[in-house]
């Protein structure tokens, strides 16, 4: 899905992938050295679908810390989806947008992705939602270190991809 990108104009958000082997280093410095890759919109869509699609598959194989993990890496590619729509074409971005998309945090992402006001509209309409949300963004990157029970990694899939109250299909509407 990422690519190296060497049109003019691409707008989108940057990540980091590893250099070719043709690097003359040890194996380790070839692993900390790194080019940039331009990840636009659309990519970040497909990726987020990709996750969630993975994470269920990682589920119904009972692995349910890996289905946990993945599932909240394709809310944070949603949530990067939604700050690269922000962006225009040709226009310079703002150093402070940037630099707060940047994170893993799914709550800074929504301010930063100017979604957050719109979701506690919904939420204050719809507990279900709310209480979707709370356990949506408990999730971090850290979660790649804890083993979590089917319970809680069904509760989370749930609030991402439940049909009416879900986090997933309310985003779709806005990315």
């Amino acid at each position: 899905m990422a690519r190296s990108s060497s049109a003019a104009g691409s707008s989108g958000i940057l990540s980091l992938r590893p250099l070719s082997q043709r690097i003359p280093t040890s194996p380790l410095c070839r692993h900390l050295l790194y080019t940039i890759v331009i990840v636009n919109r659309r990519e970040l869509q497909t990726l987020a679908d990709i996750r969630v699609r993975e994470a269920q598959a990682l589920f119904r194989a009972r692995q349910f810390s890996g289905a946990y993990y993945l599932a909240g890496y394709a809310l944070e590619c949603v949530f990067k989806a939604c700050i690269a729509k922000k962006f225009r074409r040709y226009e310079f971005p703002d150093k402070k947008v940037v630099n707060d998309s940047w994170t893993h945090d799914l709550r800074k992402l929504a301010v930063v992705g100017r979604i957050d006001e719109a979701r506690s509209q919904r939420a204050s309409g719809d507990d279900i939602f709310q209480g979707n949300w709370e356990i949506v963004t408990a999730w971090s990157e850290d979660s790649r270190y804890r083993t979590v029970d089917r319970a809680s990694c069904r509760a989370f899939l749930d609030a991402i991809m439940e049909e009416h109250h879900g986090l997933l299909p309310w985003i779709k509407q806005l990315w």
